[in-house]
């Protein structure tokens, strides 16, 4: 019995020392730079600002993309001319969003955009989750012009690791379409 109980008193003492804590949770410091805008370069139907770090990439068609190399991102412009088909249009930007909803935790409603000055109206879609797209919009001036972007990253999406970079390009986004304006076709 003295043997049991010298056993379970070294056993005790030797499990006894410093007390063992979880350890905190890790955040990334992730630093973005400063914004400073530039208007793209390119000779369009239409000209809105970017971000500097951005690079506007020519494609035909009247697409671009405007590429962030830093961030492995990039947003896809297309560009389509309205020919009395604008709600057909309306309806294939609103189901290349949904197209993402298998992979998608939640597609927000769409943040609507207007600006009767420079005729631009248009809508804003974030796509939470994994999803191969995280934000997309649409613009129109409802007559001529009907102008889609999305963002897409070089990589597979893992949301919570991409979420301050999808945040960053958001508001360029944002940016692009409060600073886009209509070129007349001469």
């Amino acid at each position: 019995m003295r043997k049991f109980f010298l056993l379970i008193s070294i056993l005790f003492l030797i499990s006894c020392g410093e007390e063992t804590l979880p350890k905190p949770k890790g955040y990334l410091s992730l630093e973005y730079p400063d914004k400073a805008y530039k208007k793209i370069n390119l000779y369009r139907p239409y000209i809105f600002e970017i971000n500097n770090i951005a690079k506007s990439k020519d494609l035909p068609k009247n697409w671009m993309n405007v590429e962030y190399p830093a961030l492995k991102a990039s947003v896809d412009i297309t560009y389509r001319a309205i020919e009395g088909n604008l709600r057909e249009l309306l309806i294939e930007s609103e189901k290349l969003v949904f197209e993402h909803a298998i992979k998608a935790d939640q597609i927000t409603a769409p943040v609507e955009y207007a600006n009767p000055n420079t005729k631009v109206y248009g809508s804003l879609y974030q796509i939470l989750g994994n999803a191969a797209s995280q934000v997309q919009f649409h613009a129109t001036d409802s007559t001529k012009h009907f102008l889609k972007g999305s963002l897409f990253f070089y990589t597979k999406p893992n949301y919570d690791s991409i979420l301050p970079a999808v945040e960053y390009i958001k508001k360029d986004m944002i940016h692009m379409m409060e600073t886009l304006e209509w070129k007349d076709s001469e």
